[in-house]
């Protein structure tokens, strides 16, 4: 029962420490300055990332064609 504990435990730590780099690797920052954000660097926002990924769906759309004019 115990070992059953710390295989979950290693799993979710691992799972947990791949997500993390996930995000720091998108965002461009180190492990070491996500704490404490430099000075003058302004992170994307969720709304800005929404945005933009809306536009990329629509630009797909249209050259596809799937778009009709009615």
């Amino acid at each position: 029962m115990e070992a059953n504990k710390k295989i979950v435990a290693a799993i979710s730590a691992a799972v947990f420490q791949y997500i993390r780099s996930e995000e720091e690797a998108a965002f461009g920052i180190p492990g070491e300055m996500q704490a404490e954000p430099a000075r003058g660097v302004a992170l994307p926002s969720v709304w800005s990332l929404t945005g933009r990924q809306s536009m990329m769906n629509m630009r797909r759309l249209m050259q596809f064609r799937s778009i009709r004019k009615v």
